[in-house]
């Protein structure tokens, strides 16, 4: 391998998937002020919205993840366009 080209900092960290408490460990260079204590030993942490274990292709299930309410913030935001119901005419 080419010498000088590979970051310094290249170590085992923790990665948690906080959809469903999901913690791996990898080699990495991510940055975190977080740790964690897995088996008795101190990692850093990276916190994921989605990883491996939670996304629908590689799990087969289809499922929301909606962490941030970015439906509610949607339908809230657009709400002033919304059409009003149209009344029925009553019968004669």
């Amino acid at each position: 391998m080419k010498k000088g080209i590979h970051p310094e900092n290249y170590r085992l960290v923790a990665f948690k998937d906080m959809s469903n408490d999901d913690v791996f460990i990898t080699k990495s260079t991510a940055e975190s002020k977080e740790t964690i204590t897995v088996d008795g030993v101190e990692y850093p942490l990276v916190k994921l919205e989605i990883s491996r274990t939670s996304h629908p292709y590689y799990t087969g299930k289809t499922k929301l993840v909606d962490t941030a309410g970015r439906i509610d913030k949607f339908k809230n935001k657009y709400k002033k366009f919304e059409k009003p119901a149209k009344k029925e005419k009553a019968a004669e």
